[in-house]
């Protein structure tokens, strides 16, 4: 397979942790990595991107319907009624007046839908965001230091959608289609000035699976088998135009299968979450977003996306809105 640096992957995650680690940037005690370069006036100015008052989700539907195979454990969300209109009907409530009501309880595995992977998720030869031992960050407890409620109130600043899919392909990227720098910046230049990237942006990267996935009525290999995505040799890009966050409408952000031989698990969630700090969106659903943007040719947003605040979390379940 092509490796897009070094001869070997040894080689290549050892030449990206010398010229990408942010370890130290922004103290010894962070918790919020690249979410860093979003300050005030960035929020600020992001609010103002919104003129037009269209909103858009990005998330899927949180159902037993999802992507999720099961694996490791890692199944689609159960819902459970504790109490419905059935209940309420036959009196069995035991509440006065009349008075009834419905209840409900869902248990999921937090990456189980549209999410942000936590700085606790991905560890790097034992060592996870910020040079702190990976044992000393998550434990049985959760994580202990970078947990996802921390960055609750973060996820709040200009976005921008560059839709790969529709500018280098016909809508929809074939499994496997490796995103190269140069495919950003073609999709940037297709796209116009709306689509520069700036400090502090949140970047959605779509590349049409999601789309194939509901043309073709299945899910498929969308979380098992091959996808398009980000190349490894993107990381430079990501780190110098010193963005928060990334998220596609795949299930890894990076391309599948990977472009190093193996065995190889995730290279460019290795250097990106534990080394960059970055934060990686997974399965947003940008295409009704996507559809306006090529509509009025403007593809800038405010993007409210914070993920629950659960203490501990290494995942964030996420209803990311864009506002245009």
């Amino acid at each position: 397979m092509t490796e897009p640096t070094g001869s070997t992957l040894t080689d290549a995650l050892a030449e990206a942790r010398r010229k990408y680690r942010n370890w130290g940037r922004w103290g010894p005690d962070d918790a919020l990595g690249t979410l860093n370069y979003i300050d005030d006036g960035k929020r600020s100015a992001a609010v103002a991107v919104a003129r037009a008052g269209r909103v858009f989700s990005l998330a899927l539907e949180f159902n037993r319907d999802g992507p999720r195979s099961g694996s490791r454990g890692r199944g689609n969300p159960i819902h459970t009624m504790l109490d419905s209109g059935l209940e309420a009907a036959a009196g069995a409530q035991g509440l006065p007046h009349g008075f009834g009501d419905a209840d409900d309880v869902v248990f999921m595995p937090l990456r189980a839908g549209t999410h942000w992977d936590g700085l606790g998720h991905v560890y790097d030869k034992g060592f996870a965001w910020n040079g702190r031992r990976c044992e000393d960050v998550v434990t049985g407890a959760g994580d202990q230091v970078t947990g996802v409620e921390r960055q609750a109130a973060s996820f709040v600043t200009r976005g921008v959608l560059l839709d790969v899919g529709r500018a280098v392909g016909d809508g929809e990227l074939p499994d496997g289609f490796v995103i190269t720098e140069h495919h950003l910046r073609t999709t940037i230049a297709a796209q116009g000035p709306s689509s520069a990237i700036d400090r502090g942006d949140i970047v959605l990267v779509r590349t049409g699976q999601l789309a194939r996935c509901r043309r073709l009525a299945g899910w498929g290999g969308y979380t098992t088998g091959a996808a398009p995505g980000l190349s490894f040799g993107v990381l430079g890009w990501l780190h110098g135009s010193e963005i928060a966050a990334v998220a596609t409408d795949t299930f890894t952000v990076e391309v599948r299968p990977h472009e190093f031989d193996p065995p190889c698990v995730l290279p460019l969630h290795q250097i990106a979450i534990p080394n960059i700090g970055l934060f990686l969106g997974e399965m947003f659903d940008t295409d009704a977003l996507a559809a306006d943007c090529a509509a009025d040719g403007v593809y800038e947003f405010l993007l409210v996306a914070a993920g629950l605040p659960i203490t501990g979390g290494v995942g964030a379940p996420v209803n990311p809105i864009a506002i245009k």
